[in-house]
C-alpha cells in the first residue's frame, strides 16, 4: 500500500498537500487542472522532489531515505525517457543494469519482452527508426522489464492519436494484470481515467485528494473539476 501522510509539498509560492492512501494493486488515475500539481506529487513519491514536510510509504516503511533508483516503483514520462544513441534492446536492457553487462539469460528476457509488447523484430532499431507508438512500447517493455510492485505514468501517451492511445491502454492494463502492479497514472483525459481506472485522485487548489470511484466522480464532480472540464 502507497501512503501519503500529511505529505507537504513546496516549490517556491506553490503548495500541494495530500493525506491518502493506494491500496496494492489499485488502478488509480490523477486527473486535475494544469499547473495543479499532478506531476509534482509523481516526483515526489518517485524521490525527484523532496518533501517539505510528512511521509511517502511504502508498505508502512518510510521512502525518505531512499534515492530514486532504490525506490520500489517505476516512472515514465511522456518523452518516455529513451536514449537516442541506444538500440530498442539496449534502452530495454537499462531496466535490468545501467552498465549494460548483460547475462544470456538477461538479454532473453529483454527479447521476450519486445515480444511481449509487439516488438519482435525490432531490438536493433534506434529510436529514430521507430513511430511514436513503438517507442511507447519500448519504454512500457523496460518498464515491465524492472518488475517494481508500483508504476507511475506521467501522461505517457500523450502524445498518440485516440486509436493508438487505446491499443497502449489496453496492453498496459494487460499487463498489470500479469504483474499485480499498483499504478498511479496522471492524465489529461477523463476518458482515460474511465478505461483503465476504478479510482481517481483530484489535484486542485494546493490538495491531492484521497482517491475515490471514477464514475461516482464524474457523476457527480466537485466545483474544482467541473471548471477543469468545462
Amino acid at each position: 500500500m502507497l501512503t501519503l501522510e500529511r505529505l507537504e509539498i513546496v516549490q517556491d509560492d506553490f503548495c500541494l498537500t495530500a493525506d491518502l492512501s493506494v491500496p496494492t494493486g489499485a488502478r488509480v488515475a490523477v486527473i486535475g487542472p494544469s499547473g495543479a500539481g499532478k506531476s509534482t506529487l509523481l516526483a515526489a513519491i518517485a524521490g525527484f522532489l523532496k518533501p517539505g514536510s510528512g511521509k511517502i510509504l511504502w508498505d508502512g516503511v518510510d521512502l525518505a531515505d531512499l534515492p530514486p533508483g532504490e525506490r520500489p516503483l517505476s516512472l515514465l514520462f511522456q518523452d518516455n525517457n529513451l536514449f537516442p544513441h541506444l538500440s530498442a534492446a539496449e534502452n530495454v536492457g537499462l531496466g535490468l543494469r545501467s552498465d549494460l553487462r548483460l547475462s544470456s539469460s538477461q538479454k532473453e528476457a529483454v527479447s521476450n519482452t519486445l515480444e511481449r509488447v509487439g516488438l519482435k523484430g525490432f531490438g536493433n532499431r534506434k529510436p529514430a527508426a521507430l513511430s511514436g507508438g513503438q517507442i511507447a512500447r519500448v519504454a512500457l517493455a523496460r518498464m515491465i522489464l524492472r518488475q517494481k510492485p508500483l508504476v507511475l505514468l506521467d501522461e505517457p501517451f500523450g502524445a498518440l492519436g485516440p486509436a493508438l492511445k487505446g491499443e497502449m491502454l489496453t496492453l498496459l492494463a494487460d499487463l498489470l494484470d500479469e504483474t499485480g502492479a499498483t499504478l498511479l497514472m496522471v492524465s489529461h483525459d477523463p476518458d482515460d481515467a474511465v478505461r483503465i481506472s476504478s479510482q481517481t485522485i483530484l489535484v486542485a487548489e494546493g490538495i491531492a485528494h484521497p482517491p475515490i470511484d471514477t464514475a461516482t466522480l464524474f457523476a457527480n464532480p466537485p466545483d474544482a473539476l467541473k471548471r477543469y472540464l468545462g
